[in-house]
This record gives structure tokens, sequence and C-alpha cells, in this order.
């Protein structure tokens, strides 16, 4: 039997952490492990538990979730993914979020089952945005600087592995890249697996910034 997803809520209102936690609860392969009231507090936590995903609260009192973000991704070998949750959808959180290294971003007004799939996305190695994050993101570096030239890594990519950037770059799921594609969604996973290993890429947020930032748009 596969172990179950370790779970830290990070949250300073009580009755948040207590309302996630009855729906983790529900779900037999993940499991909270821990929770705590402020960054600080967070970070202790995450050094004394071996937590997989963090669920992570923006706004707190003596670290907000962005420096404890900043600090959990840090000081750990084995770092947990960390999942933002915010009530905001302020364009600065999302891209302080995003440079601090989260792999996911979710507003707290998602329904429980998003929340859960995220969870299970971002244990698994993959990033996730809600679809209106994705979009803001890609708006925000369609209306940036001009594309600076690809490194030299991307010579790298194979053809396929190029379409496959492009796509992930509009905002696509693997189910729907491998349907624009004509191909299985395993092979769009090997595939995206294979072009963030030869990009030294984190995750997909990475991939879309990466693909804007120099113009690998298809």
């Amino acid at each position: 039997m596969t172990a179950p997803i370790r779970v830290v809520l990070v949250d300073d209102q009580q009755m948040i952490r207590a309302g996630i936690g009855m729906i983790l609860d529900l779900e037999p392969d993940i499991e909270v492990v821990g929770e705590a009231s402020t960054g600080s507090e967070a970070i202790d936590l995450v050094r004394s538990v071996a937590a997989d995903v963090v669920l992570m609260d923006v706004q707190m009192p003596e670290m907000d979730g962005l420096q404890a973000t900043r600090r959990i991704l840090a000081d750990n070998v084995r770092p947990p993914r960390v999942v933002i949750l915010t009530t905001f959808e302020r364009d600065e959180y999302i891209f302080d979020a995003l440079r601090a290294g989260a792999s996911g971003f979710l507003l707290k007004n998602a329904p429980p089952e998003d929340l859960i799939d995220a969870i299970r996305i971002v244990a698994s190695g993959e990033a996730l945005l809600s679809p209106s994050v994705t979009r803001r993101v890609i708006g925000a570096f369609s209306g940036a600087a001009p594309p600076t030239a690809p490194p030299v890594e991307v010579r790298f990519l194979t053809e396929r592995e190029l379409e496959v950037l492009a796509k992930v770059a509009e905002g696509l799921s693997n189910a729907e890249i491998a349907a624009a594609l004509f191909v299985g969604e395993a092979t769009v996973k090997t595939h995206v697996s294979n072009l963030l290993s030869k990009l030294h890429l984190r995750d997909r947020v990475q991939a879309v910034v990466y693909a804007h930032r120099h113009g690998l748009l298809g």
C-alpha cells in the first residue's frame, strides 16, 4: 500500500485549519501531520516532520507565507512542495509566490475537490495553478519586454519537446496537450519530464515563465 501524502496546514485562523483538516481527513491517501498559525511556526514544524506538501496562507502575523515558503524551500535538503492558499488574487501575490518557489497557487474559495486534486498533483512532482492564475501569468509575460534569445540548452530539445513546451506555455494540461498533438497522455508526461530536465526547470510553472521569456511559443 502506498504511503499517504503527508500535509502540513499553515493558517492563522484556527477555523480555516479545522475546516481544511476535516476535508482532508476524508481522503485515505492524505494525512495531516501538523498545523501552524504563523510562518515562523511553519518553518520549525517542517523541520520536525517529514511533510510532502505544505498548504500555506499568505497573510499571517510574525512572518507571512511568502517569507516562510522561501525559508522552508531553502532550509531543507528535500523540501516539501508548497501550495499557496489565499483569499486574494492580486498579481503581486501570484508572482511573489512563484518567485518564492511555490508549486501551486489556489484561492480559498475553490471547491474542496480542487484542493484535494492540488495536493495530489504537487505531491506527484507537478505544479498547479488555478486557471485564472495561469491566465494572469501568461498575460503578464505577453505584455512584458521582448523575449531574449533562447539559452544554449534549448538546442537539446527535440522538435516534439518544443511543441509540448509551447502547449505548456499556453496553460494546457497534459490531457489537453495529448488531444492537441494526437498522442497519449503518458507520452506527454514523458516529454514534459524530459524538457524540464534538459532546461533545468523545477516544474511547469517555471516552464511557462521560461517559454515566454525566451519566445518559445511555437
